[in-house]
């Protein structure tokens, strides 16, 4: 039977539990920064909902514009993984309309969600006086996204079933901007929930337009 030491374990405890304290805290400000508004969200309420004193709050996090940037940053952490995965469905050797119509769709549901919704809002809100929350999520997610997006597209450019004319990344955000344009028209700058068929609408003539530019394959229906 292997020997536990009963420091090296209180220690990781202690690890776990701070980690869980700090994860809370993000949940729970994430929570009150969107419903609120960053300058009406206060620490109290934000202590609150994670089950937490106010002064473990700031020990974690320093001030309530440190932790804003902080819940900026996990947000764009979680619409990266997200996001890459939709990305990862474009393959070299599957029906090309299907293909991108199904990233599409997966990018859809992420730019959708409710999380990314109140994330936008949050940026439109404050970007004034704090610019550099754009770079947070650019660095952290668009950015990789978009390269990750471009990858791909310049396989597909390798294997003749595209024509990008040598510029992928070009392409690759010409494809976002005809899903996330329109998108973001209908759900009026995300006061309205876009409804699921006419997200479906959008993902479809954005992935024909595109094709109809950059295809080199006859067009099919997804």
């Amino acid at each position: 039977m292997g020997y536990r030491c009963p420091v090296s374990g209180a220690r990781t405890e202690r690890t776990r539990g701070r980690i869980d304290k700090r994860q809370a805290i993000l949940d729970a400000a994430f929570t009150v920064f969107a419903r609120d508004g960053y300058h009406a969200a206060g620490v109290d309420a934000i202590a609150a909902g994670a089950g937490v004193a106010k002064h473990t709050v700031y020990n974690h996090f320093g001030d309530k514009e440190r932790l804003f940037r902080e819940v900026v940053g996990a947000l764009a952490d979680q619409a990266l993984a997200r996001n890459l995965a939709a990305v990862e469905l474009l393959r070299e050797d599957g029906e090309l309309t299907a293909m991108l119509t199904r990233t599409g769709r997966a990018l859809a549901e992420c730019y959708c969600d409710e999380r990314s919704v109140a994330l936008r809002r949050l940026l439109h809100a404050q970007i004034t006086t704090m610019p550099d929350l754009l770079g947070i999520v650019r660095d952290r997610a668009a950015d990789r996204v978009d390269d990750a997006l471009a990858a791909r597209l310049a396989r597909l450019a390798l294997a003749g079933r595209l024509d990008l004319g040598g510029r992928p990344a070009l392409a690759a955000e010409q494809f976002g901007a005809l899903l996330t344009g329109p998108l973001e028209a209908r759900s009026r700058l995300g006061t309205r929930k876009v409804p699921r068929a006419e997200v479906r609408e959008v993902v479809d003539t954005a992935a024909g337009t595109f094709l109809r530019a950059f295809g080199t394959e006859p067009a099919q229906s997804a």
